[in-house]
């Protein structure tokens, strides 16, 4: 059982279903002894644009901006914005990361995007050599709990919207900062065996307000 969890969250709503299942897995989580830190992108107003405002003082080369590159070397100088020093932090520390959200346009929201562009720093999260399966995070665990706006057969090998696997491919590497691993458990299933993790959670958008409650009846 992971002993410190961070809860990446991304929905605007603190009356969401996304909102609901963040605070289940808090309950439930502190509940079974772990340390829970929530990221709540939107009420943190975080900035989601990459650019060399996430460095302190002068770049290598202005004219010739390289992004991963500017910031590695930030990293290594101790020059990263506070902000993105602050979320590395919590992500160091943590054994655990459930990255909650609605699925937007096949992927995470804009704002959990940036996250993703600006926390996991070459350097801090993966290096030219050490990615994907050796990634320097590679020891940590993740999970992606979201919604969706689709039935479960849109997300099939043979439905409209394509296989899930394939669709959150992108998000599953992560650049190998840590490891997202997919399972077919239930989000009730997870509430109460979370010691079951890591897993692949998702609720289509338009299930019923009784079997949206049903998935958080915790006993």
């Amino acid at each position: 059982m992971a002993k410190k969890v961070l809860i990446v969250f991304a929905h605007q709503s603190s009356g969401s279903f996304n909102a609901a299942a963040k605070s289940a897995a808090v309950e439930v989580l502190t509940a079974q002894g772990c340390t829970v830190e929530v990221s709540d992108l939107y009420a943190m107003n975080f900035k989601a644009a990459a650019t060399a405002e996430d460095i302190k003082g002068d770049v290598k080369d202005a004219e010739h901006f390289r992004y991963q590159e500017e910031t590695r070397l930030a990293w290594e100088e101790g020059r990263l914005a506070e902000d993105i020093t602050a979320e590395q932090t919590k992500l160091s520390e943590a054994d655990l990361v459930i990255f909650q959200f609605p699925m937007y346009w096949f992927s995470v929201p804009a704002i959990m995007k940036g996250w993703i562009d600006r926390v996991l720093t070459c350097g801090f999260a993966f290096t030219k050599e050490k990615r994907y399966s050796q990634g320097l995070l590679k020891e940590k665990k993740a999970m992606l709990s979201f919604t969706t706006g689709s039935l479960e057969s849109m997300f099939s090998s043979t439905g409209i919207n394509g296989d899930m696997n394939v669709t959150l491919w992108p998000i599953q590497v992560l650049h190998a900062a840590v490891k997202v691993n997919f399972a077919d458990l239930l989000l009730t299933d997870f509430l109460l065996n979370a010691e079951r993790y890591p897993a692949l959670l998702w609720l289509p958008g338009p299930a019923s307000s009784g079997l949206l409650g049903s998935f958080l009846c915790v006993s």
